[in-house]
Parts: structure tokens; sequence; C-alpha cells
């Protein structure tokens, strides 16, 4: 089986090839320009180096939120379009699993850390744990938007050593060192941000369970509401004296 992946969930752009336990290409960039500009031009130079026929790909795996409301409406939209024209399924990874397993096998504890603004974190925690010659990814508390407090709390109360990931962490890095109990690290530059590697990795397993949709079905899990419909929701409320 052989899976496009795309990654536009938060600050880096990620395009990936993977047939089985190859990773055939990986592009991934995390410097100033948009999405818009970068992901189609990037999945265009790794298909021209790989000589890839898009035709031949059976299924396009893609970070499905939660993150940036641009960067996971672009990536849903090259996904969708993509589906469509080549009549192949799409498979959604949310965005925090997909980072998590950058960091596969580790015996730790694995919380991403995901800047969500406003005084939240867009975060879980899992583990791996094996079953037969493979590690499985296991969410121990599922994606969602939080305060940090909240995700500490639940780490120390759990008492085991955790790796910390994502851009959150230079964000919230004050915060951790100060109210995290147990030992605690943080995952290297090689593995710390979003890539499409891991999101396709993630997805041969979906695959197996047939956790696929088609590209009409697919929609990008925001968690909450952006800020215009923050905006417009509170007006109405206003409006109505709730």
């Amino acid at each position: 089986m052989k899976i496009l992946a795309l990654d536009s969930s938060g600050l880096v752009a990620s395009v990936a090839v993977l047939e089985e336990d190859n990773c055939i290409a990986e592009y991934t960039i995390n410097y100033k320009k948009t999405h818009s500009q970068t992901l189609l031009p990037m999945l265009d130079e790794v298909s021209r180096m790989i000589e890839l026929d898009l035709n031949t790909i059976d299924a396009i795996a893609v970070a499905a939120g939660p993150g940036s409301f641009t960067g996971l409406r672009i990536g849903s939209a090259t996904a969708k379009g993509l589906g469509q024209a080549l009549g192949k399924p799409l498979i959604g990874i949310p965005t925090v699993d997909g980072l998590a397993y950058n960091l596969y096998g580790t015996d730790k504890l694995v919380c991403p850390l995901m800047d969500a603004r406003r005084n939240q974190t867009y975060t879980g925690l899992y583990e791996f744990v094996k079953k037969d010659d493979k590690y499985e990814l296991v969410v121990l508390k599922e994606q969602c938007a939080v305060a940090l407090d909240e995700m500490i709390d639940c780490i120390n109360k759990m008492g085991r050593e955790v790796i910390f990931l994502g851009d959150g962490v230079p964000v919230f890095k004050t915060q951790l060192e100060e109210k995290v109990k147990v030992v605690f690290s943080y995952a290297p530059a090689s593995c710390n941000r979003q890539r499409a590697a891991a999101v396709g990795s993630l997805a041969f397993s979906y695959a197996k369970k047939g956790r696929m949709e088609t590209a009409a079905e697919h929609n990008p899990d925001y968690l909450r509401l952006s800020q215009a419909e923050r905006e417009r929701k509170e007006e109405m409320e206003r409006g109505t004296g709730n």
C-alpha cells in the first residue's frame, strides 16, 4: 500500500510518500512562507524527484486537526481535491496523535503541546504498547483544547516520566519547568514538530482497520470555533440578551 501524507496543521508544512515500512520521500519546511505558498510546490517537487505517478497511490493521509484554522483548511482542501481528482480515499489523522507518533516506541508518556493561543494548548496524552513485533499508539487522553495547567495536573497525578514535544514547548517552557513534578524531557529537533511521515505511518494502521473516508466526507476537526465565529456568536448572544 502506498500513501501520500500531508500535514499543514501548524507552523510546519510537510509532505511524504510511504510504501508499507518504507518512507520513499519526505519534504518538511518550517520557515516563514504560508502553507498556501509551499504545500503544492512541495508536493510537485517530491513527485518529480521520485518520479511519482499520483495515480499509483492508494490513499491520502492528512492531519485533520486541531491546529491553525488556515493551515487545516489548506491541507484539507489539497487532500480533498487530490482525492476527488484521483478517486482515492482519505485518511484523516488527529493532529495531536500524529505528532505523538514521532516518538514511536518510547516507554515514556508522550505529551504533544501545540500553541492554541488564548492561554490554551492543543494537547493529549499517549503511550506506546508493544503488540507482537510492533508498537501501538494508545490514547490515554484524547486530543483537546485546554489550559496547560489542566494537562500538567493530569500528568502529575499519573506519576510517570513524560516527553513533551510540539511548537507549544517553547511557549510554555517556563510553566512546565515550574509546575511539572515528574521527571520530564523535551523531544530533540529531529522529531519535535509535525512530520507528514508520522501522519502517513499512523495512517497504515487506520487503513487496516477500515478507518477511511471519501474526499466528499472529509472535514477538518477544529476542536473549537475560529476567532471570527467566536466574535459572531458573542454578538448574537449580546443581541438576544443571553
